[in-house]
C-alpha cells in the first residue's frame, strides 16, 4: 500500500496479542505486545491525540497530557496503565529517558510529558534517583528548559559530557562508536522519548535517528541519507537490549527546515505515538510527515533528495529491529 493511502487508513483497530519483551540482560518476559494474523507478527503503534493540548511553545497541562499518555498506555497494552509500567519496569532498574534537546524549547521534548513519565515511575516504584533525563550535553538539556540535577534523591538530569563515553568502541555493520556510559554503565533500562520532525540530512527524525545522541561521532554518519548508519547504530547491543518503550512527542512536530526549530512549519497535532517497535513508530511518523508535506506543497522526502530510507534497512533482514510493512502495522488511534 502506498503511503499516502495507509496514512487515510488509519485505524483504531485492535486485535488479539501475544506479548515479548527484549529486556535487560537478554530476558525474555511477557511484555511487547504484538498479534499474530496469517502466522506473522503484528506490530502496534498508538496515536494519542487531544484537541487544544498545546499552543505553540505555551506549557502543555501536565494533568492532560499524564492522562493521555496513561491511555496510550492502557491502549498500547490492553492493560491498566499502572500495572503495565510495573511490569515493564521493577524497583532495581535505573531508567534512562532518553530526550531529544537538540533544537531548544521550540521543538525538544516537552518538560510536561516527561515529567508525566517520571511520575509514572514513581507510581510503579522506580525511587527517584534511579531514574535519569539524558541527552548528549548539559547545555542542550538546558537550552529546551531541562535544570542539571546530580543531587541524592532528586530525578538526576545530565548529559553524556558529565558521564563520558566509553573506552571501547561498539560495533555493528558500518557503525565504530563510543557509547555514552549512561547507555552502558548507568542504567538497565532506555525509555526512548524523541520528537517527530524532518531532518534536513537524512529526511527523518523519530525514534530510531534519537539515538545518534548516545555515540561519540554522529557527524561521520549522515551521508546517504544516514543509511545504513541509523540502522547499525540502533543494533549495538547496549541499545537494543536496554530500550523498552518509545514514546514520542508530536504535540507540534514539525515537516520542513529540521532539525533546528522552525516555527513557521510546525503545525499543532497534539499527539503522542507510543509503541515498543520503533521501525514500525518511524514508518507511521514518516506517512505523517509525508501527508502534511502534500498539504502544503512541498515535494516528497524522495524528491528533495533525503527519503529516509534507513527505516527501511532497519526492518530488512539483517537488522530485525521491527517492520515497516503498513500491512503489519496496527495503528490505534485514541
Amino acid at each position: 500500500m502506498r503511503r499516502r493511502a495507509f496514512f487515510k487508513s488509519l485505524i483504531g483497530a485492535t486485535s488479539s496479542f501475544g506479548m515479548v519483551r527484549h529486556g535487560y540482560g537478554g530476558k525474555k518476559e511477557a511484555l511487547i505486545p504484538t498479534s499474530v494474523a496469517s502466522g506473522a507478527p503484528f506490530s502496534r503503534v498508538v496515536l494519542a491525540t487531544e484537541r487544544g493540548l498545546s499552543h505553540g511553545i505555551r506549557p502543555v497541562a501536565e494533568e492532560r497530557i499524564g492522562n493521555l499518555l496513561a491511555r496510550s498506555i492502557e491502549t498500547l497494552f490492553e492493560e491498566n496503565a499502572d500495572t503495565v509500567w510495573r511490569r515493564l519496569f521493577h524497583p532495581e532498574d535505573v531508567v534512562g529517558l532518553k530526550v531529544n534537546c537538540l533544537a531548544g524549547k521550540g521543538l525538544s521534548t516537552r518538560l510536561e510529558l516527561v515529567n508525566a513519565v517520571c511520575e509514572a515511575l514513581l507510581q510503579a516504584g522506580i525511587k527517584k534517583h534511579r531514574i535519569i533525563i539524558w541527552d548528549r550535553a548539559d547545555r542542550d538539556l538546558e537550552r529546551a528548559g531541562y535544570s542539571i540535577e546530580r543531587r541524592k534523591n532528586r530525578v538526576q538530569c545530565f548529559g553524556t559530557n558529565k558521564a563520558g563515553y566509553t573506552s571501547r568502541i561498539y560495533e555493528h555493520g558500518y557503525v565504530g562508536s563510543q557509547l555514552s556510559r549512561i547507555v552502558t554503565d548507568y542504567c538497565s533500562a532506555i525509555i526512548n522519548l524523541p520528537v517527530l520532525k524532518d531532518h534536513g540530512i537524512v529526511g527523518l527524525s523519530v525514534g530510531l535517528k534519537n539515538f545518534f545522541g548516545a555515540i561519540n561521532n554522529p557527524n561521520k554518519y549522515h551521508d546517504n541519507a544516514g543509511d545504513p548508519y541509523v540502522a547499525d547504530v540502533n543494533m549495538l547491543t547496549p541499545i537494543r537490549s536496554k530500550t523498552r518503550l518509545t514514546i514520542c512527542d508530536a504535540i507540534t512536530p514539525q515537516y520542513e527546515g529540521g532539525p533546528p526549530y522552525m516555527p513557521q512549519w510546525t503545525w499543532p497535532m497534539n499527539s503522542l505515538l507510543v509503541s515498543t517497535d520503533m521501525v514500525a513508530m518511524d514508518q507511521v511518523g514518516w506517512d505523517i510527515v509525508e501527508e502534511k508535506r502534500r498539504e502544503n506543497k512541498f515535494s516528497s522526502l524522495a524528491g528533495a533528495g533525503r527519503e529516509p530510507v534507513y527505516i527501511n534497512t532497519a526492518a530488512d533482514a539483517e537488522h530485525e529491529l521491527g517492520t515497516n510493512n503498513s500491512a503489519k502495522i496496527n495503528v490505534l488511534k485514541v
